[in-house]
């Protein structure tokens, strides 16, 4: 038979369950606050592989080698680059509308790229944001995303969004 005692101290442990488990999750996170995981090996030198690819492309860029900045995209029909609100699908629409927006070297302007950020998603996929900046006669920056992929042995771009700053 339940005492009235034994039902008041069942109704105080129920109130107080949920006031446990909240101190013991709160407890834990205070204790995991320091404990810092160390970088993937593996996704570091992906990472600094990634970025000396934009590297090579903002010299061949600066070169006014659109062909040779193109050599980092994925040479298929099933590219995509999206930009101005625009959607180009293919290797070569993409580097047709390279040359027809940038004629010559002055329209081209000197390309850096910044702030770059890769997660890496998996052994053959990983995702690039960053800054780009065009510095010439009527400068331009914005942000970008690349998706690559391992294809074979090389790393290639399968889709390039890169919007422009107001």
């Amino acid at each position: 038979m339940l005492t009235l005692e034994s039902a008041i101290l069942m109704q105080r442990k129920a109130r107080c369950l949920p006031l446990i488990k909240t101190g013991l999750f709160l407890l834990l996170l205070v204790m995991c606050r320091n404990v810092t995981f160390a970088a993937d090996p593996t996704d570091e030198l992906l990472s600094k592989e990634l970025k000396a690819i934009v590297q090579k492309q903002a010299v061949a860029w600066n070169d006014g080698k659109i062909d040779q900045f193109m050599e980092a995209y994925w040479k298929d029909e099933r590219l995509s680059f999206a930009s101005g609100g625009t959607l180009t699908r293919g290797w070569q629409a993409t580097r047709d509308r390279y040359h027809r927006r940038y004629p010559d070297k002055e329209t081209m302007g000197k390309l850096t790229f910044s702030e770059l950020e890769v997660e890496v998603l998996s052994d053959s996929s990983a995702l690039m944001l960053g800054r780009w900046k065009l510095d010439r006669t009527s400068p331009a920056e914005g942000n970008f995303s690349l998706v690559w992929r391992k294809i074979g042995s090389e790393w290639k771009i399968i889709h390039d969004h890169s919007s422009k700053s107001d």
